[in-house]
């Protein structure tokens, strides 16, 4: 069972989406986010499986959660710095976890 320590050795942000493209080297469908966080992280980059309910062009300025302390992780020719926040629809397919209103960039849940 997790602990209220494991929750708080998360750092889980909110940023913006501010690019998006295709990621066709991916395994499974997926896109490129680049997503900023404000000061002081910036702009980190992450591998997103969201391509079901989502298009590229409709990604930038969204407004995102990520878990933003765990260690890179090489997607095939890409780096992945954060983990974007997703749950599954009744399919299976990721719909992305967001602030209701608008919030601050780089602000941690709690």
């Amino acid at each position: 069972m997790a602990t209220i320590d494991d929750f708080e050795a998360l750092d889980i942000r909110v940023g913006r989406i501010v690019d998006a493209k295709a990621f066709p080297e991916a395994k499974k469908p997926a896109f490129k986010l680049w997503i900023d966080f404000g000061e002081p992280l910036g702009t980190k980059q992450s591998s997103a499986q969201i391509t079901v309910h989502y298009k590229v062009d409709q990604l930038i300025g969204k407004q995102v959660l990520a878990v933003v302390n765990f260690p890179p992780r090489k997607i095939g020719p890409f780096t992945s710095e954060v983990l974007t926040l997703g749950v599954p629809d009744e399919d299976g397919a990721v719909v992305l976890l967001k602030p209701e209103f608008q919030v601050p960039n780089g602000g941690r849940m709690y």
